[in-house]
């Protein structure tokens, strides 16, 4: 017998991400492999831009695993667009995904309405498109070898 709750509960969260990580780390073929390069563990890598004034700008928000850096948010702030500073970022996050972690791609998602031509610019090729998630919107993943 078994009692399901629906809660947020963020121990619970981490403890669920971290034992499937572990379980598909596991059952992948590279395993060896994997425990061999400092990119098998899954690290935050977090970069934040800040104005004079000290007031946030734009960040980037991702992680590194099994070789890969996963993208998981890219922001800048309306009046710093089209200053590059998200380019900036972009390349900063990939620079410290390859050269220090070890990885040899990256992975992001993003909507159709939110950046696909920025990061296409940055080499990134589109691998899936799922139209309307949600509704009226198609979301896209990208991928992007690292040199």
């Amino acid at each position: 017998m078994f009692r399901i709750e629906a809660e947020v509960d963020k121990a619970r969260h981490d403890l669920l991400r971290s034992r499937l990580r572990d379980t598909n780390t596991a059952a992948s073929p590279l395993i060896d492999a994997l425990r061999r390069t400092p990119a098998v563990r899954e690290v935050p890598i977090h970069l934040w831009a800040l104005d004079d004034s000290g007031d946030l700008a734009g960040g980037l928000v991702g992680h590194t695993w099994a070789t890969w850096l996963h993208v998981t948010h890219l922001w800048v702030d309306a009046p710093h667009r089209g200053t590059g500073l998200g380019s900036r970022l972009l390349t900063r996050a990939e620079r410290i995904a390859h050269r220090e972690r070890a990885c040899v791609a990256a992975r992001l998602e993003t909507w159709d309405f939110q950046a696909p031509d920025f990061y296409r610019r940055h080499e990134y090729k589109v691998v899936c498109a799922i139209p309307d998630y949600p509704p009226g919107i198609t979301e896209y993943t990208m991928i992007k070898r690292l040199p």
